[in-house]
């Protein structure tokens, strides 16, 4: 048996950071239906930074620094400083106070270049906090903050939050706003607690797909597996290269379609399959707009609509068919646009008892998953995800998303990069047998990926 390797990171201190001005009292906020079925995962982000942006002179401490914009900003935000609590219906809702959010200091023996070489997505835990929500969580802070200090000076802020709280676009956005009152600039997005209103909307909005996917996700049990992770980055060039490849299949398609379509069918390929088999992939897309026409971009909580595509394996596997695969994702995405409040709809009518909604489940799974983090380019065609600067012009050099609790088939989670342009990062969550022969697979490598952690 080989003997436990030691983690480089070791935790130094836990203190709270509360808002400057006290919370109004009574003040409470509800959590959707959405909110409630996506109870059993957690969120993770890591931000690398080569220099640590809050030390700024002798005669001011990183801490210092770090709280003065964090607490500011808490300001804007009670549903992270408060707690869970149940309402009279015994649903969640969050009660707005000044419990605050947790802080941990941490130290990483090691540089950030030969971290960013050498750790996996394992070791990568480490960087944030991973606890589940306990019994009674009324003293739970469900919003962590990690602090990683490397020993070259480099830094990885790691957030952690309750699904039910926030996804990966507000987490990030909450990431982002802290970055901007640390610099004294106004927020992009202001955050927006509350849905906007469905008066008038006919209840014809709910689908039968929709009741179909939702239904068989939580009644499916899955056998967990060992599961591995990795991380490639495609750079500008190779993703142009193929797309032209495929315009004479789909003139339209995006690095999106393209990368959906290449890793569904290597991933499909790994599985030996047969003629006349069906392959289905959901979708996870967040359906925020910049424009506000749907649900505003500072929207604070869950916006996310899952759906279903399904191909033969004849379609999905034919030779040079990346071109129609790409097609009929293209087609699907274009279809989706009410569908989050379809999802609302489907949820709403999701009843335990009386007016309690049904208990959480694995929305991640069972089968293979896409995540889609296309709308988080923002109308100059630049990453927002990689926009998060405590000092301007020093951009994160790397951005890491994870989600706890996911089982099934896998996980695909496509975001833009940093560089402007049509490069693209590509986080695989699979069986760790499927990830190990995925990552020595020709068509993806002729792609001439990075691996990062």
């Amino acid at each position: 048996m080989e003997p436990e390797k030691s983690s480089r990171v070791k935790v130094r201190s836990l203190l709270s950071v509360v808002s400057c001005k006290p919370i109004e009292p009574g003040k409470t906020l509800k959590l959707s239906s959405l909110d409630h079925a996506l109870g059993l995962h957690s969120v993770h982000v890591v931000f690398y930074y080569e220099s640590n942006p809050f030390d700024e002179g002798p005669h001011s401490t990183d801490m210092d620094n770090l709280r003065i914009a964090l607490s500011d900003l808490l300001n804007k935000y009670p549903k992270v400083t408060g707690r869970l609590t149940r309402d009279v219906d015994g649903n969640w809702e969050v009660k707005c106070n000044d419990a605050g959010m947790r802080i941990v200091r941490a130290e990483v023996s090691s540089t950030i270049d030969e971290w960013l070489r050498s750790a996996d997505a394992l070791e990568e835990r480490d960087l944030t906090v991973w606890e589940d929500m306990p019994e009674d969580p009324s003293i739970w802070s469900p919003f962590r903050i990690q602090i990683n200090n490397f020993n070259c000076g480099g830094l990885a802020i790691g957030l952690s939050c309750s699904h039910m709280h926030a996804d990966l676009t507000s987490a990030t956005l909450l990431f982002k706003s802290w970055t901007e009152f640390h610099r004294g600039q106004p927020l992009t997005y202001h955050p927006i607690f509350h849905l906007p209103s469905t008066n008038g909307r006919s209840s014809q909005d709910t689908r039968t797909e929709s009741t179909e996917l939702y239904a068989a996700k939580s009644t499916v049990e899955t056998n967990p597996v060992k599961m591995g992770t990795a991380t490639l980055r495609f750079p500008d060039s190779s993703i142009k290269k193929c797309l032209s490849r495929v315009h004479s299949k789909c003139e339209n398609a995006t690095p999106f379609d393209l990368l959906v379509a290449l890793f569904w069918s290597r991933i499909a390929r790994l599985k030996k399959p047969t003629n006349g088999v069906k392959h289905s992939l959901s979708f996870c897309v967040d359906l925020r707009k910049h424009s506000n026409k749907s649900v505003p971009f500072g929207y604070f909580g869950n916006a996310l609509s899952f759906s279903s595509l399904s191909l033969n394996t004849e379609e999905l596997l034919e030779s040079h068919g990346l071109g129609n695969v790409s097609k009929h994702v293209h087609r699907h995405m274009a279809g989706l646009e009410d569908e989050f409040w379809s999802a609302l709809d489907v949820f709403d009518t999701r009843k335990e008892e009386g007016t309690k909604f049904a208990p959480p489940f694995r929305m991640y799974g069972p089968e293979l998953t896409c995540i889609s983090m296309e709308h988080m380019i923002n109308p100059e065609g630049r990453s927002m995800t990689f926009d998060t600067m405590f000092k301007e012009g020093e951009k994160p050099v790397h951005v890491s998303y994870q989600l706890g609790n996911v089982e099934g088939e896998g996980l695909i989670l496509i975001m833009p990069a940093a560089e402007e342009g049509l490069g693209r990062i590509v986080r695989v969550m699979l069986p760790e047998e499927q990830i190990d022969m995925l990552l020595k697979d020709e068509v993806i490598l002729d792609l001439e990926p990075t691996l990062t952690p």
